[in-house]
């Protein structure tokens, strides 16, 4: 390659596409972080009138991504760029040599907020090295030389996609000039498919608009437009996420044939039940209408019931579409039509081309509601999300990065039989069911659990497993249609300081729906807390995460910060005092039998003789009575564990103990301190100043709870 563009000031579009992938897993806005360096923020010592240094910048990128190690190459090129920009414009340099606070904003925002064609804009100003508006010859050629770069990061095939970039810079070059305009920059790149592509730039999606990714391919695949052969070793060419439409990179501005509609536009259209044919490789598969095996691209495949047919075939016989195997899940596109403004007024559900959606119930059929946290589990979130955009219509799978599960829950609340799949962790789910609070739906829908990430512990109770390992979705929707409803408790915590004035960590949350600690558990959860908020690369494996934990705990032995609980805590049970004589440095409240990634603090309880018929107000601490009382999700009860220690702890999170000490089951609880302790509400540890805490029943929310696992299963429990 050639090395012109290899200075310091140089940012090229790996460093851009680089950005946006850091981006992706950041949760702050540009704002947050510009508060930091503002006078009283934790950074106002790097803001001198303004302008920041080169560790300034560092600092910055490194809070704004929410990383702990930045590229150091990388910030030295984003210093040179803003250093330069500032010379471009002619305006006045910092005089400490630095780079302008608001020029670093401005630059981040459009990247955070930006449209395509804000960002368009963005890349031009990359590109156009002088300033003077126009892209010229030999920037035109670094812009070539760039492209191929950012294509090989990427991973692309790129023995033949340069002759493709020339022929598409040209075709952008509309008044054959020689040069290149910023208004022909633009407008070209909106309408060039391979180029919004390779910079990650997402188009206004229009129904029946492909949704564009590379992909490689292990097996020989043509081309639907020029029914070729997709060709090379890297990423050889751009399929659909909704549909698997398949082309070249050269072919995609050719007209391919237009992806699968997601609703009708016609009230007329609701309720036909129609096939929508998409050319795909059918190589080897038997035709549903002639029984004969299909050649490659010479078939068919519907989208939604996935029939394979001759393209002669596809009228012969014909008959509805069904959905196929997953016709319990699908919301087909004749259950979904636009309406006027009039008839739905909250702008909810508007598509990015203006209609505004409204469902008709399809009898029969439980439409599965799919709401996925791309955040969870590293690269799974993106992974599961584009699947399920595949196998179910895309209008019913949510990213819950764009808007939350409001517009979800909005688009679905007119549905009496529906579903809900939750695809992230623990706090993934309590998110969804806050919203569903909020929402004051007609029903209730209920909810399964596909895990992500590590813990998960609701999702082990319910038998949805640890962790989601990358098996076959369609093995999970079976085991939703499989599922069995039950009802889960959810309980209100109200913590009233004793000194309002005391400055303390925010509580995180108002609902318990795992459990509730303080003292040494919460001590040892605080500190891994802390220690993966500052090096999240550590721990990314529950392995790795049950290690660490045995560490904080052995260290927590070593300082015993929560020695002598019960000189200084204070515990009613429905007003009644609990004896507390015994050594204790922890106590936990338990709603679910699962803590910490599959410990189970109560434990397994004795087979009684008989079963007494206790009332549900009644509170059980006497310990003979304790040992045969097992854990319910839905008994609007609460159970009690006390904790010896952080060894103790310890050995039960490592599986070398089996449980805790049980002091009681009680459907109210208040608990009072007198000192500063470590809280934690279902994983989310804080330091407490002296308060009241009083935990009572709110509601009960509908869950799903799998079938029992199969031996063969990809699930694996602790």
């Amino acid at each position: 390659m050639a090395s012109v563009d290899d200075t310091e000031g140089t940012l090229t579009p790996v460093d851009f596409i680089q950005l946006q992938q850091y981006m992706e897993y950041s949760s702050l806005s540009v704002k947050d972080v510009i508060k930091e360096f503002l006078p009283g923020g934790r950074l106002a010592q790097y803001n001198t009138g303004g302008s920041i240094d080169a560790v300034g910048l560092y600092l910055f990128l490194k809070a704004y991504l929410e990383v702990d190690d930045f590229p150091l190459d990388l910030c030295k090129r984003l210093f040179y760029y803003f250093q330069d920009q500032d010379a471009i414009a002619k305006s006045n340099l910092p005089k400490d040599g630095g780079v302008f606070l608001r020029d670093v904003s401005c630059y981040f925002s459009v990247l955070e907020e930006g449209q395509p064609r804000e960002k368009l804009e963005f890349t031009f100003k990359l590109y156009d090295k002088d300033g003077n508006g126009l892209l010229d010859s030999s920037e035109v050629d670094r812009i070539i030389i760039q492209m191929m770069r950012a294509a090989n990061y990427l991973g692309w095939d790129i023995t033949e996609l340069r002759p493709v970039l020339e022929d598409m810079m040209t075709a952008i070059d509309v008044d054959d000039s020689g040069t290149v305009t910023l208004d022909e920059w633009v407008k070209g790149g909106m309408n060039n498919v391979p180029l919004l592509v390779l910079l990650g730039l997402k188009v206004t999606e229009r129904d029946g608009q492909h949704i564009w990714r590379m992909k490689h391919y292990n097996k020989p695949t043509y081309c639907g437009v020029c029914e070729n052969m997709l060709l090379g070793l890297g990423k050889q060419g751009l399929c659909c996420t909704c549909c698997k439409y398949t082309v070249h990179n050269q072919c995609a501005n050719k007209n391919p044939e237009p992806c699968a509609p997601t609703f009708v536009k016609s009230k007329y259209e609701i309720g036909v039940a129609a096939h929508d044919w998409i050319k795909t490789d059918c190589n080897s598969t038997k035709c549903q209408g002639c029984h004969k095996k299909v050649k490659h691209l010479s078939g068919r495949q519907c989208v939604w019931c996935q029939e394979m047919r001759h393209d002669e075939c596809i009228y012969s016989g014909l008959t509805t579409c069904n959905c196929g195997l997953l016709k319990d899940h699908i919301l087909p596109p004749w259950a979904i039509y636009a309406i006027s403004k009039d008839e739905d007024t909250s702008l909810l559900n508007v598509t990015p081309d203006g209609h505004i959606l409204q469902i008709v119930p399809v009898p029969g059929t439980h439409p599965l509601l799919v709401f996925v946290n791309p955040k969870s589990g590293g690269k799974q979130g993106e992974k599961v999300l584009r699947k399920f955009q595949y196998m179910l219509n895309p209008r019913q799978v949510y990213n819950l990065s764009n808007g939350g599960p409001a517009p979800g829950l909005h688009f679905f609340r007119n549905l009496q039989e529906y579903r809900i799949l939750a695809c992230g962790g623990d706090g993934t789910v309590g998110w969804l069911l806050d919203a569903i609070d909020r929402e004051s739906l007609k029903v209730r829908p209920p909810i399964a659990i596909l895990p992500l990430g590590t813990g998960n512990d609701l999702a082990r109770c319910l038998r949805w497993g640890g962790g989601y390992e990358g098996g076959d979705l369609k093995d999970i929707l079976k085991d939703i249609e499989a599922s069995e409803l039950v009802q889960m408790d959810r309980w209100s915590v109200q913590v009233i300081p004793n000194d309002p004035q005391e400055a303390g960590d925010p509580v995180p949350y108002e609902l318990i729906n795992n459990y509730f600690s303080v003292g040494v558990d919460a001590s040892i959860a605080h500190r891994f807390h802390s220690m993966r908020e500052k090096y999240p690369q550590r721990f990314n494996s529950r392995m790795k995460n049950k290690l660490w934990y045995f560490e904080f705990a052995t260290s927590e032995t070593l300082s015993s910060s929560c020695k002598g609980l019960k000189d200084c805590l204070k515990i009613e049970c429905c007003g009644k005092p609990l004896d507390l004589s015994m050594s204790l440095e922890g106590i936990a409240v338990l709603n679910i039998p699962s803590m910490h990634g599959g410990s189970n603090l109560w434990g397994e309880s004795k087979k009684p003789d008989s079963v007494p018929q206790l009332d549900q107000s009644a509170v059980i601490t006497d310990p003979e009575l304790l040992k045969s009382i097992s854990q319910d999700i839905s008994d609007k009860r609460l159970e009690v564990v006390g904790l010896e220690g952080a060894i103790e702890m310890g050995q039960i999170y490592t599986g070398l103990k089996s449980a805790g000490h049980r002091l009681a089951q009680t459907p109210q609880i208040t608990i009072r301190t007198t000192k500063a302790l470590p809280m934690q509400i279902d994983g989310e540890p804080w330091m407490q100043p002296p308060c009241t805490v009083h935990i009572t029943h709110k509601n009960q929310a509908n869950m799903l709870m799998a079938p029992q696992a199969k031996p063969t299963g990809f699930f694996h429990l602790k």
